[in-house]
């Protein structure tokens, strides 16, 4: 399989390391990503506040967004709102 059914990895060692290490949990957290944006209706999730919803940290949740939306699951909404830097960033909502 290629992504986005697996990790993306940048071919560097240790973005390949993270990869493996999160390759037997991908479908699970994919799974919970899907469900919490589906969950938040037209309201929507930046990848923060799904990181939140979801208690877990952003770096393992944010990837989590381009592959369901590479898989057609999600699509950015159009709107935007701050993140945790203050920077806006996508709301996504379920395809």
């Amino acid at each position: 399989m290629t992504y986005p059914h697996t990790p993306g990895h940048r071919n560097v060692d240790t973005s390949m390391a993270a990869a493996d290490a999160i390759a037997p949990k991908l479908g699970r957290l994919q799974r919970m990503a899907h469900r919490a944006i589906r969950d938040a209706g037209a309201a929507g999730l930046t990848a923060d506040e799904l990181a939140a919803r979801l208690g877990m940290d952003r770096w393992s949740i944010q990837p989590r967004t381009s592959e369901l939306k590479r898989k057609g699951l999600i699509r950015d909404s159009g709107q935007r709102r701050p993140n945790a830097t203050g920077k806006l960033a996508i709301v996504w909502i379920a395809s």
